[in-house]
């Protein structure tokens, strides 16, 4: 599975890297939404992470960019990761085109949970661990 992690934070970046790479898990690594987008334009990806607060375009324009592709990258699941915990965050990254939210900071359990959740509901052949 190859994964691109949109996320500003070198750190958070490092983290999640990390715990893919125990499950053996490719990814791929934006510094930044603009970058985010060409990348996924230019490689094929399986899943999107994606944070919210970046300088520049944020997450949302991102993932509306994403959605509004008229090729097959127009589907790809994305999860958002982000330390926003106000009450209606999830259903703001839901009604823009994600398919799950987890927040920061990010638990490798939780990680996991989401990628397996949005495997299974897309019904994807992709082995996940």
């Amino acid at each position: 599975m190859r994964i691109l992690y949109v996320e500003d934070d070198q750190m958070n970046r490092r983290v999640v890297r990390d715990m893919l790479s125990v499950a053996r898990l490719e990814m791929s690594e934006a510094p930044e939404a603009k970058t985010g987008l060409q990348m996924i334009a230019d490689n094929e990806y399986d899943l999107i992470l994606m944070d919210l607060r970046m300088p520049g375009m944020d997450g949302l324009t991102a993932i509306r960019s994403i959605r509004e592709r008229d090729d097959a990258k127009a589907t790809l699941p994305i999860i958002v990761v982000t330390a926003d915990i106000a009450a209606d965050i999830r259903d703001t990254c839901l009604n823009a085109g994600a398919d799950d939210v987890i927040l920061k900071p990010v638990a490798m359990d939780r990680l996991f949970d989401a990628i397996g959740r949005v495997v299974a509901t897309r019904g994807d052949d992709a082995q996940v661990l």
